[in-house]
């Protein structure tokens, strides 16, 4: 089974940014939409952005949409999120997903394989 690591979370500034990513062991990326998801504590798991395997069609959550950007490197197994201009609210842990299916989707019964996450904190 394939196993998903997420790195670059840490502790940023507001207006800051930060650069995840998500590499694959055990397995691989392709023929799959990839996803970014968060959890705040005391909050449930939500979406952030997916990505169709291809690289080419892109899913933002409203909250980030202009803010952030999700990437891949299939030759690398690497998924990427850019997070810019953050602020207090973007304060969770990270987690990766593969995807059942190649489309990008937002739903997290949409996503088989799951990181163990990273934590991002944004301090004023």
């Amino acid at each position: 089974q394939v196993q998903l690591v997420e790195s670059g979370g840490g502790l940023v500034q507001a207006g800051g940014s930060l650069r995840l990513s998500c590499a694959a062991s055990g397995g691989t990326f392709n023929s799959y939409a990839m996803g970014w998801f968060r959890q705040a504590p005391g909050k449930e798991r939500e979406f952030v952005a997916a990505i169709n395997w291809i690289g080419v069609i892109r899913k933002y959550a409203a909250s980030v949409k202009g803010r952030f950007t999700i990437s891949r490197n299939n030759a690398n197994n690497t998924v990427y999120l850019q997070m810019n201009s953050l602020n207090s609210e973007d304060t969770a842990v990270y987690y990766c997903a593969r995807a059942r299916g190649s489309d990008p989707k937002s739903g997290q019964a949409d996503f088989g394989s799951w990181g163990q996450g990273t934590q991002v904190t944004v301090s004023s």
